[in-house]
């Protein structure tokens, strides 16, 4: 029971599934201000997100990451839950595709053809760049898989 109350209920969700619903300790995530670090009982809140990774530690200490390539974050009493506009667990990205994306859009940047949407460009460049961050904290051991709960 004491744990219990050291912790909050998480959903994460994306239009296609439920990625996450459960207890966690903390979890990280970047709000449209800046990173937020979450615990039991932070102050409500309603953010836009940006594309990156939410982290964030079961309740055996063990940590997971999920990319998000932005959508809403919902802070209540005892619940947290983030709207993602597309979500894809560390395990389940393709690095070899993604960095290829980031080739690309390094490209699309780089070229001076008047064609380039640029804006458009750079959005590809972050949502690509952040996959692959996820990518490197998973394999260097600070995310563990993330087990699909129901």
């Amino acid at each position: 029971m004491a744990e219990e109350l050291q912790t909050f209920h998480l959903d994460i969700v994306s239009a296609e599934e439920q990625l996450f619903k459960g207890r966690v300790k903390t979890m990280q995530i970047s709000g449209c201000e800046g990173q937020l670090g979450i615990r039991h009982g932070h102050a409500p809140l309603l953010t836009l997100i940006k594309p990156g990774r939410v982290s964030f530690v079961l309740q055996d200490d063990s940590e997971s990451m999920i990319y998000i390539s932005g959508g809403i974050l919902e802070v209540q009493p005892e619940t947290v839950t983030v709207l993602a506009d597309t979500a894809i667990r560390a395990d389940d990205i393709d690095e070899t595709k993604v960095a290829e994306a980031v080739r690309q859009a390094q490209e699309k940047i780089s070229n001076n053809s008047g064609d380039v949407d640029y804006g458009a460009a750079i959005i590809e460049l972050a949502k690509a760049t952040a996959q692959l961050r996820v990518v490197e904290l998973t394999r260097s051991g600070r995310g563990s898989r993330t087990k699909k709960k129901k």
